[in-house]
């Protein structure tokens, strides 16, 4: 028995639509630990996830002009990643390299088509002219003669495996039509070469393969809708064979599936081995009068039977990775993650006859179906949907026991909420937020919000925007379980739910905290004052009036003043500049927003690259107010603002410090932030000079506390200490 269980995204679009989608060079491998994977993805970057925490945990990038010409693999025995970028420059670093330039190079003599890494056999470079060699065999003469095996034929798979402590490494390649199959040794110099019997009217479109026994089985997904299988079995060399051996041997395959659903023909573009029994095919049903219907679909190869589906109706790039009992894919325009369950064949399972302790076993996976991603109420729409028929039996079986026939199951409520009025969303969530707290509850929220999202892209004119606030006030919700809310609150450009989600959300990804900030920037004083801002975290030290000025007396803010400033540095401050770090460059209501930027979380390798994309008089007016703030916190002992979430000295220098590296050339060419990094640099000289005095007292006074522990009781002495 197979069954799909909860989905979640690992990766969301930009902004603007971005993120990972259908394209060249996009790959998944595992990464260095079960938990971790590694995406390739445009031919310029690699990115290693950690799964659990749908987070980045680092990102490399080649430089401009460069392109990664095969996936980014994981050394497991050495733990460092390998890339190659236009064709024969190969790359080496690991997890604490920063600048993929500065890495390991090595120029190689032919071109690479894939690197296959193996958790005991470490890493196989396999070129395009069908020559392999083992990486440190290669790194002992990166420019050694490459053997050309293959004459005119393309290379179309690949894949490596280990035979006891033999890696074997097997492709397929293609020339006029005719595909043939290669099965290697590495560490044996040993090479057979077989052609892969053809199909009338069909070729094949993709493979996957898997070891057992000292046999390959290759699986073939053909055009035809079916998949077939090719055993081949592992060959003891000898010289005799060797001899013999003058025409390559046609393998001959036998149909393993149909691929039918009700009749229907999937039409199959990606096909992964679970296990010995199931294979999981991602493709397309036709749909007559509409555009097919692309699904994930399970099969029972040993009875040949489907297990289950998934209908993904934002559609799919057409590729499908599996590790560690985890889907990988593209829906729409993010990278999404199913897992799925896979138990020992059996006919009861085949034919869904399952004894009670199995179907227990199979409802439990319905509930975690709360977390999915817009996509949940197309599949409870769905009359053939085993899990909703699951659920509708559950719940009767719970209405009867409990008397409570009114309760309405996750899919119900989704489609009461799908076209109701704002009176009806209101009533139903209230009854929803109001439930005892249960463990799913947050889940099926999320899932609610997720609904309202999808309806507002559907219908710009409905935004139900006090309901949504409400919503993320009062329930602990975060980025993961609702990711498309953020990205809707920028389009509509709801500033005060962008202000909570940043307050409130724990896992924002930096793209979406980018497109806040010039969001943020962007909008007019004028146009915030009409705006309900939160501005607990600023009220207490922005100047609202900034003609109120001259009341202020001369502050020595931790040693800094004006005289000391004009003994530090001839260059005299234009009086239009000395304002700079006195009076608030922005609004009330635009610091508020800005402050809750400055607590968002986020990592600097991923921001960087996003700040570099501010435009110049934005990046100017927030240097201005990260200065503003700067001051602030320099005129009190504390280093601490006033007020309720009030930024950190921490926070302002971290972000003034990546501001800086992000837009320091552009900055520099700009008039009118001239006077501003000139009266930044000389507070920071003269900050760095107050607490270089302060350390000098500290270190005299210690110098004292020592010498009265010496000094005797009975001894008379006068000492002169000089404190310079």
């Amino acid at each position: 028995m197979a069954a799909l269980c909860e989905s979640f995204t690992l990766r969301g679009p930009g902004p603007g639509g971005g993120g990972p989608g259908p394209g060249p060079g996009l790959c998944l491998e595992p990464g260095p630990g079960s938990d971790l994977v590694l995406l390739t993805e445009r031919g310029r970057a690699a990115t290693l996830f950690k799964i659990s925490d749908q987070k980045p945990l680092g990102c490399w990038s080649v430089k401009h002009g460069q392109i990664l010409t095969c996936p980014v693999v994981c050394n497991f025995e050495t733990h460092e990643y390998i890339a190659v970028h236009d064709d024969k420059v190969l790359r080496i670093w690991k997890n604490e390299d920063l600048n993929l330039d500065k890495a390991f190079k090595a120029t190689l003599s032919a071109e690479v088509y894939r690197i296959h890494s193996l958790p005991q056999g470490g890493a196989l470079v396999l070129f395009r002219g069908g020559g392999v060699r083992p990486l440190d065999v290669l790194l002992e003469a990166p420019q050694q003669e490459i053997e050309s095996l293959i004459s005119a034929e393309a290379i179309r798979w690949s894949a490596a495996f280990m035979e006891g402590q033999e890696p074997v490494l097997i492709f397929t390649t293609e020339k006029d039509k005719d595909f043939f199959v290669y099965v290697q040794k590495p560490k044996l110099n040993s090479l057979h070469k077989y052609k892969l019997e053809q199909e009338k009217s069909a070729r094949p479109l993709c493979f996957t393969a898997h070891l057992t026994n000292q046999t390959v089985t290759l699986l073939c997904l053909y055009s035809n809708n079916s998949v077939y299988q090719v055993l081949i079995p592992l060959q003891q060399d000898t010289e005799e064979e060797e001899e013999e051996e003058k025409e390559e041997e046609i393998l001959s395959k036998s149909l393993l599936l149909n691929l039918s659903v009700s009749g229907a023909a999937l039409k199959g573009t990606s096909l992964v081995v679970l296990d010995k029994d199931h294979v999981a095919v991602l493709g397309s049903l036709p749909d007559p009068g509409k555009k097919p219907k692309e699904c994930l679909t399970i099969w029972n190869t040993k009875f040949q039977t489907l297990q289950t589906s998934k209908e993904l109706p934002l559609g799919t790039s057409g590729q499908l990775w599996c590790y560690e009992e985890k889907f990988f894919l593209i829906h729409g325009k993010v990278l999404t993650v199913i897992m799925y369950k896979c138990e020992t064949s059996s006919l009861a399972a085949a034919v869904g006859k399952l004894k009670d302790s199995q179907s227990l076993d199979v409802s439990s996976f319905v509930n975690w179906n709360t977390l999915e991603d817009e996509e949940l109420v197309v599949s409870f729409q769905s009359q053939e949907s085993v899990a909703l028929k699951a659920e509708s039996r559950m719940s009767l079986r719970s209405d009867r026991s409990t008397g409570q026939s009114g309760t309405l199951s996750v899919g119900q409520l989704l489609l009461r909420l799908k076209d109701a009025s704002n009176y009806v969303l209101e009533t139903e969530l209230k009854k929803l937020m109001a439930k005892a707290p249960t463990p799913d509850l947050q889940a099926t929220i999320g899932c609610v919000v997720t609904a309202l999202t999808d309806r507002c892209k559907r219908n710009p004119k409905f935004y139900p925007q006090n309901l949504l606030q409400e919503i993320v006030e009062t329930r602990d919700l975060s980025y993961s379980l609702c990711p498309d809310l953020m990205a809707v609150a920028l389009e509509q450009k709801d500033l005060q739910l962008l202000q909570i989600c940043l307050e409130r959300f724990p896992d924002i990804p930096e793209e979406i905290t980018y497109a806040c900030l010039k969001a943020f920037l962007s909008t007019s004083e004028d146009h915030l004052k009409g705006m309900d801002v939160n501005l607990d975290s600023a009220i207490c030290y922005v100047d609202v009036e900034c003609n109120d000025m001259e009341v202020k007396t001369e502050i020595v803010e931790n040693g800094f003043s004006e005289e000391m400033d004009q003994d530090m540095c001839d260059t005299k401050i234009p009086k239009e500049s000395q304002s700079d770090g006195e009076s608030c460059p922005v609004g009330l209501q635009k610091a508020a927003l800005l402050n809750a930027v400055l607590h968002s979380a986020y990592t600097e390798t991923f921001l960087l690259p996003h700040l570099k994309n501010l435009p110049a008089q934005q990046a100017v007016l927030f240097l201005r107010y990260l200065y503003y703030l700067y001051v602030k916190c320099s005129e009190k002992v504390n280093t601490t603002l006033p007020g309720i979430r009030s930024p950190t000295i921490n926070q302002i220098m971290d972000w003034m410090c990546l501001l800086l590296d992000a837009q320091f050339t552009v900055m520099v060419m700009l008039p009118e932030a001239k006077d501003l990094l000139s009266n930044l640099h000389k507070f920071v000289r003269a900050q760095v000079r107050f607490y270089s005095e302060l350390n000098k007292i500290e270190g005299s006074l210690r110098e004292l506390q020592r010498l009265n522990h010496l000094r005797e009781s009975q001894t008379y002495s006068i000492e002169v200490l000089e404190i310079i």
